[in-house]
């Protein structure tokens, strides 16, 4: 994307122009999250991967935004994403 830009090509007094669009490729799961199952009160690890390096992800449940906190454990490596859910219990299903 940052080769976008105008291209020029000077032959003494004379000139040509040209405009280059680079368009990015769109962001895909290159490994998707899997069915996973742990006993009640451990802990589990959820992770997927990405076509782009450090692309924006954001883990939800049941539709909504989870945070880093005590429970939720977010991060993020290269291609990796991971979510840790300690202390699963029932209601994490």
């Amino acid at each position: 994307k940052s080769d976008s830009d105008t291209y020029t090509c000077d032959i003494g007094d004379a000139q040509s122009r040209a405009k280059l669009v680079v368009q990015e490729k769109p962001c895909i799961f290159t490994k998707e999250l899997a069915d996973t199952e742990v006993t009640e009160g451990l802990s589990t690890t959820l992770h997927c991967e990405t076509s782009k390096s450090e692309s924006p992800v954001v883990w939800c449940k049941d539709g909504k935004s989870l945070r880093n906190s005590s429970k939720y454990n977010i991060s993020q490596s290269g291609f990796e994403a991971k979510l840790v859910i300690h202390r699963a219990e029932g209601r994490d299903s």
